[in-house]
């Protein structure tokens, strides 16, 4: 292609992305099945012979693709804790596409590792969380915990001499994880990839709102793993930090936050008491994808111990030329990786301190302006709405269900089904820029229709 040809390709794709986005309005947020069952079928073909012009695939992905897709960047999705992308990080996304940068070191890419290291110190900041805390930009929640707790668990092993790098897990001193019984489904899953095992867990009995509670916690005996949520993911509620971090530290055990979402609280000065004590802890892991609403994928691991993080995380090779500047490679799982500081600086800097804390107050507000709406309309609040989020039951579990689906299926806004306290529940989470008040009002008003007509 030449130059004229390429500005024109990126220019069409930045016209249909805008376009898509106006329409996010008056669409349906679930796609209709007729869209999805149509980009199955215009896909189940064979790899044509000939090469196909780039402005007939950007045609073809926008006119297929665009109307399958779920609408989780407007205002009305509620489902999995999802944040839009601010127009800021979207047109940072572009420009990071762009440059292509493979952003594993300073040599490969140094604007990209001046990026990091700006979006590490600021997040820091907005946090609170230890000055000299190391930290790493990796793809979502999942791979934040297994960053953290893979240094977690080489930090409590070095305690009793054992070089888990140098030696494996073969013939090491037994690791105990203790979490709440409501510990997120992704910590079993980092468990088992980091050779822990998602059977051998102690799991501490949790209060109504999913909060571990202090007055069970076990005996601590070997070396320690325990994990601590700063936002449930059904209720948003926040394991008492304080204590429990000053139990696992008279033992000399290492306290792993998972605040997927929750963290974002200490942005809010009306907020941060929810999450300050956890920032006493070893390690954090966030989403940037949620509420600081950048581009999927995108989070962030932190550990107190820098070291600890470098011995779990780094590489060598003859190849590599390491220097004198922080190299992301020897602080994230992934060798090759894309520029994902950019989309988080932007949104840091689009937001700014009153920005961020506008955004987290205004969806804690409009969470609570839902769960008051439909109490008052006889629908059962199962959770304290301390924060985003909102437990909902429509009565047994099968009318639950049945509400759920009328909702998803009448398309003006999309909640998802959980099970809360052994009960079927809907969960509606609150982090987008985008969602308005007459989001809130129509969205309401749908879920209310579904409830009556059910």
């Amino acid at each position: 292609m030449n130059p004229d040809d390429t500005r024109e390709l990126l220019a069409n794709a930045a016209r249909r992305s805008a376009h898509y986005l106006e329409g996010l309005e008056d669409r349906n947020v679930a796609p209709k099945a007729v869209s999805v069952d149509r980009l199955i079928a215009a896909l189940d073909t064979p790899l044509a012979d000939a090469p196909t012009a780039a402005g007939e695939i950007l045609s073809f992905i926008d006119e297929y693709g665009s109307a399958a897709t779920v609408a989780s960047a407007g205002g009305r999705y509620f489902g999995f804790v999802t944040g839009g992308a601010l127009p800021a990080t979207l047109a940072a996304q572009y420009l990071a596409a762009a440059w292509d940068q493979n952003s594993f070191s300073y040599l490969s890419s140094p604007a990209i590792a001046a990026f990091e290291d700006a979006v590490l110190r600021l997040v820091k900041q907005v946090m609170e969380l230890p000055h000299e805390a190391a930290g790493a930009i990796v793809t979502g929640g999942t791979m934040a915990n297994f960053t953290c707790l893979a240094a977690a668990r080489n930090w409590v092993l070095n305690q009793v001499d054992w070089d888990v790098g140098r030696q494996g897990l073969f013939g090491a001193p037994p690791v105990t994880v203790i979490l709440g019984e409501e510990a997120h489904a992704s910590i079993y899953k980092v468990l088992s990839m980091l050779g822990l095992g998602r059977e051998r867990v102690i799991t501490v009995p949790v209060d109504k709102q999913g909060r571990i509670r202090a007055d069970a916690l076990p005996v601590i005996e070997g070396p320690t793993i325990v994990c601590i949520q700063a936002g449930n993911v059904n209720s948003g509620a926040f394991d008492p930090a304080a204590k429990i971090i000053e139990w696992a530290h008279d033992a000399n055990a290492w306290v792993h936050v998972d605040g997927a979402f929750g963290l974002w609280a200490l942005a809010s000065p009306d907020h941060a008491s929810l999450a300050r004590d956890f920032t006493a802890a070893d390690s954090w892991a966030t989403d940037a994808h949620k509420w600081l609403n950048v581009p999927y994928d995108s989070a962030i691991a932190f550990t107190r111990n820098q070291q600890a993080l470098k011995q779990a995380m780094s590489v060598s090779s003859s190849y590599l030329l390491p220097t004198e500047n922080r190299d992301a490679i020897d602080y994230t799982p992934e060798n090759s990786r894309r520029g994902r500081a950019l989309e988080i600086w932007a949104a840091l800097n689009s937001l700014g301190r009153s920005g961020l804390a506008d955004l987290v107050n205004r969806n804690c507000r409009q969470a609570r302006d839902m769960a008051d709406s439909l109490r008052e309309a006889g629908v059962e609040i199962l959770n304290d709405v301390v924060l985003n989020q909102v437990v909902v039951s429509f009565g047994d579990d099968e009318r639950t269900r049945q509400v759920i689906a009328t909702i998803q299926d009448a398309g003006v806004c999309w909640c998802g089904g959980t099970t809360w306290q052994g009960r079927a529940a809907m969960r509606i989470s609150l982090s987008s820029w985008a969602t308005t008040d007459n989001d809130i009002i129509r969205s309401l008003d749908s879920i209310l229709d579904a409830h009556l007509q059910t």
